[in-house]
């Protein structure tokens, strides 16, 4: 079993900034893409951010330049910093890793979710 577990989430006015961060733990061979997503009301999940076990990052076009994706491979943690923020920021924001939990068995995981909220 893998879990990942995320913190940081919260209540902010516009313009503030915020940092997420997300844990993963279990039986872990090694990680893959690392990522957030993000749910405002309704079905639709949204990519925000993900990286690569090199450090490749992809940002959504909503928050490219504002916010920034980072990763600890050692620690198996993920955190995003979130600057200039927008009340159309908020929603719940999820974290995402493609974890290898065998060499031949890789799978996506989802930590419960963290709520951000920004006010005008």
């Amino acid at each position: 079993q893998v879990q990942l577990v995320e913190s940081g989430g919260g209540l902010v006015q516009a313009g503030g900034s915020l940092r997420l961060s997300c844990a993963a733990s279990g039986s872990i061979f090694s990680i893959n893409a690392m990522g957030w997503y993000r749910q405002a009301p309704g079905p639709r999940r949204d990519l925000v951010a993900t990286i690569t076990s090199g450090g490749m990052t992809s940002y959504g076009d909503s928050v490219k330049g504002r916010f920034t994706i980072s990763r600890d491979n050692a620690k198996n943690t993920v955190s995003l910093q979130m600057n200039s923020l927008k009340p159309e920021d908020t929603a719940v924001y999820y974290c995402y890793a493609d974890v290898r939990t065998t060499p031949w068995q890789m799978g996506p995981y989802w930590g419960q979710g963290t709520q951000v909220t920004v006010s005008s």
